[in-house]
Order: structure tokens, then sequence, then C-alpha cells
């Protein structure tokens, strides 16, 4: 099969995977004639589509796409094959399934480190008693009235956006759009519409915080998954046509979600509290930024906890409220937030996806601390917006380095 005739039938593929599993299909950008007739298609059998990926796989060796692609492609139709397999109820453990699909594995946090993680917190927490209760307390202090969220959104997202223009670059006529909801087991969520321009659903139940906005806005926005997608779009995606779709639960989410997760360091790096604390201060809002500074720090080592959580529902068959306990006890937060959580975890599209956030994050600041002789952080920031890359890739690089 040549090179066009395959990527059309990866496409093709993901494209039917989500008639099986609604939302698999993050973004597409790619001809909407074909996602139309997609549609129109009887409902597919996933055993068929199982075997359509391991054909495809097959074919790879002999299709005379460049090895950077093929090792891509390979990584994305290993992850449908599992999917498949999973929606037609065949037998598979659920650390298995997270390896096909993320090219990771999973493995439970170290209580001793989040003991000393809790130790940190309590020396640096205001006040006496218990900790959950003093981070709450801290919380509070910068919590957003609702009807004040969209224009802070805006506000950050503008001084995001200017950042991220001078360091990395974006297309001219890009823009992002934030819209208010509710009753979702997300926080924020990007929508890709292609021509440069995304949607993002920022669900208001959360409570959002004034020192925790400027994450959130570089996670989705700058320079997380709408910067992404807009330099894949003006790049790679013009000779790469697999790139027009992105599909959830596949080892790009890996990458994707971490460099996400270190948008707030790649664009603003130390000292984002203080410059926190000035867009807010314009606002009429107080943030006390180089304390916030200094908790995330310390908090984003408890991270893992997110995924002991998912390892125990899914792969030990703990109850629910194990879970939740879990959450509450490591993460100090409240029942409330921790059951939201769960229910992100509980939810069929989204059941292994936690792994992705945690496992993301963990490979990509060793790989980007790992810099080569002659190239910044910046660089090798830039490197994961513009090129497919997959897990594996990274680590390989890594372990290259540690031989020299």
């Amino acid at each position: 099969m040549d090179s066009a005739r395959l990527v059309s039938d990866y496409v093709r593929l993901g494209l039917r995977f989500d008639r099986l599993e609604p939302g698999m299909v993050d973004s597409y950008a790619g001809d909407p004639g074909l996602r139309l007739r997609v549609r129109h298609e009887p409902r597919p059998d996933p055993l068929r589509l199982v075997a359509r990926a391991r054909e495809l796989r097959d074919e790879l060796g002999g299709c005379g796409l460049a090895e950077p692609r093929r090792r891509f492609l390979d990584a994305q139709l290993t992850a449908l094959e599992a999917i498949g397999l999973r929606i037609a109820g065949q037998e598979m453990s659920f650390p298995a399934e997270v390896r096909a699909c993320f090219q990771v594995s999973p493995e439970l946090g170290d209580p001793d480190e989040y003991r000393e993680a809790h130790r940190e917190l309590d020396a640096l927490l205001p006040g006496t008693g218990a900790l959950a209760d003093r981070l709450a307390a801290v919380r509070r202090r910068d919590r957003l009235p609702p009807e004040r969220l969209e224009v802070c959104l805006e506000a950050v997202s503008g001084a995001l956006r200017s950042r991220v223009r001078a360091r990395f670059g974006l297309p001219v006529q890009e823009r992002v759009r934030y819209r208010i909801v509710t009753d979702r087991p997300w926080s924020g969520f990007n929508e890709y519409l292609g021509g440069f321009r995304s949607r993002v659903s920022v669900n208001a139940d959360i409570g959002h915080r004034a020192s925790a906005l400027p994450q959130l806005i570089a996670h989705e926005s700058y320079p997380g998954h709408h910067t992404e997608h807009c330099r894949k779009a003006a790049g790679i995606a013009r000779t790469q046509p697999e790139q027009a779709i992105f599909l959830v639960n596949t080892p790009q989410c890996v990458l994707a979600e971490g460099l996400a997760d270190l948008g707030l360091r790649a664009a603003v790096g130390e000292g984002w509290g203080s410059w926190t604390a000035e867009i807010f201060a314009d606002l009429g809002i107080a943030v006390d930024g180089e304390l916030a500074e200094r908790l995330e720090a310390v908090l984003v080592r408890l991270l893992p906890v997110r995924q002991d959580a998912m390892l125990m529902l899914h792969s030990r068959g703990r109850p629910e409220q194990d879970a939740v306990d879990h959450l509450r006890r490591w993460l100090l937060m409240p029942e409330g937030r921790a059951r939201h959580l769960v229910r992100f975890m509980r939810d069929p599209l989204w059941r292994s996806y936690t792994t992705t956030y945690v496992e993301g994050c963990r490979l990509l600041r060793r790989w980007l601390s790992d810099q080569p002789d002659g190239t910044s952080s910046a660089d090798r920031y830039r490197r994961l917006l513009d090129e497919a890359l997959v897990p594996e890739v990274l680590r390989a690089e890594i372990a290259a380095r540690a031989r020299t």
C-alpha cells in the first residue's frame, strides 16, 4: 500500500472509532466530507476495526514513510487495537491497556514521598491545625466570584498569548473563545475547531481561584493545547495528513498533556506567581503570588496520587469510597472535589486518561531538563509543539544522553 492510502485509511479508522466511543476524536481538521461519509456509515463492528488497525500496522514497513512517521502511526494504531478490544469486551488487564494506549507503565506512588511533601506544606502554610483546613483557607482567599470568571479568563489569556507570540510564535489569525459551562467531569476542555481557532470550555462547578487560573489557561490555550494544534496545523500537518486528527487515549495524548501541564513554566517560568499577582491587581483582586508559586512547587509532587486512585478503581477493584478517601488524605481536598475527580475516572471515555497527566508531566520534566549542548528549554519545548513525537522516542533520547 502506498503511504497516502495508508494515512488516509488511518484517519478514516480514527473517525470510525469515534462512532463506537463518541469523543475519541478530540479534533479533526481534515476533509469534512470524509467525516460526514463516516457518520452515515452503518455502526462499525469493533473487532473489524481492530483487524484493520493490525493490517495497517503490518503494512507500515513497506509503505515508504520516514521512520518518525512510521513510529508515530505504529504507536497510534497499537492504541486503537487495545481500545477496540476493550469496546468488544475482550479481557485485558488495566495496566496492559494503559501500556498499549499510552506507551507508559502506571505505578502506584510512594507514600513516603507524599508524607515529605506534607511536611513541607506544614512549614509553608500559615496558621495551625489540620493541613487540609489550612490549605483550604489559603485557597479561599483568591476564590473568584462566578460573575468575574469570564473577564479574568480574558485578562490572563491575553497576557499569556502575548508571551507565547513573542517566545514561540503563533499564526496571526489564531483565536481562542472561552465559554463557561457546568456539570462536566473536567475543569477545562479545549476544542480545536480548525482554521487556527479553538473553543475552550471552563467548568464553573470547580470553583476557580485567581492563583490557579494561569495554569488552566496555559494548559488549554497558551502555550498548551491550542498553541500545539495551531503550530502543527501551520507546520507538519501540511505534509503529514495524519496530524489532521487527534485521538483521545493514544500516545499523542501523553505528550500533549505533559506539554500543556508545563505550559506556564514554558511561557513565564520562575516568578509566575508575582506575574499573576500583577495581572489580578489590575482587576482589583489580591493574590499572594509568591505563596501560590511555592505551594505549587510542592503540590506538583503529589500529582501521582491521582494515578493511585485510578489504579485503585480499575486495577485493584477497590470501592469508589477508597479512591475518594485516598485523594482527600494526600491531596488535602474536600470530598466534593475528590468525587469530581473520581467521576472523571469512572467516565467510560476518560477512565484511564489520568495517567497522561501524571506520566506525561513526569516524562517531559525529565526530557526538558536534559538539554543537549546549544539548546535551551524553549528550543526543547518548541520541538514538542512542532513535531509528532511519542513517549518511547523521548525515553530513548534520555537514555542515549545518559550513556554519553
